[in-house]
C-alpha cells in the first residue's frame, strides 16, 4: 500500500523557516514526478512546486510564479522522501501543505497526481 506522510509543519513566525518532509513507502517514486500543494482557509488547494526526473540523476523543478525564490523544493531518492525549503515565511503562507506524487497530466494541475498525503498545517504568525 503506498502511502505518503509529510512532517514538518507548524507555526512559525514570519520572516521565518521551515522544512517540510514527505515520506514515501509502499514503491519507489525516484522516476516518477513529486510535489507539493498547500491548501489555505476558504481557498482551492494550489499548485507550491514540483520536481521531475529528466534522465539520469538530472531532476528539474518548478515553481508557482508567486513563490519562487522563497520555496525550494529537493528529493533524496535513497530515503524516498521529498523535501520543500519554505524562507521569508509570510501570513498568507498559512495553510494545509500536501505531498503528492506520480504524475498522470500537467504538474501544477491538483488533479494530475495519484497519490496524496494526509497533509501538514504550516501557521505564520504575523
Amino acid at each position: 500500500q503506498v502511502q505518503l506522510v509529510e512532517s514538518g509543519g507548524g507555526l512559525v513566525q514570519a520572516g521565518g523557516s521551515l522544512r517540510l518532509s514527505c515520506a514515501a513507502s509502499g514503491r519507489t517514486f525516484s522516476t516518477s514526478t513529486m510535489a507539493w500543494f498547500r491548501q489555505a482557509p476558504g481557498k482551492e488547494r494550489e499548485f507550491v512546486a514540483s520536481i521531475r526526473a529528466a534522465g539520469g540523476r538530472t531532476y528539474y523543478a518548478d515553481y508557482a510564479d508567486s513563490l519562487k525564490g522563497r520555496f525550494t523544493i529537493s528529493r533524496d531518492n535513497a530515503k524516498n522522501t521529498v523535501y520543500l525549503q519554505m524562507n521569508s515565511l509570510k501570513a498568507e503562507d498559512t495553510a494545509v501543505y500536501y505531498c503528492a506524487a506520480d504524475l498522470r497530466g500537467s504538474y501544477y494541475d491538483n488533479d494530475a497526481y495519484v497519490y496524496w498525503g494526509q497533509g501538514t498545517q504550516v501557521t505564520v504568525s504575523s
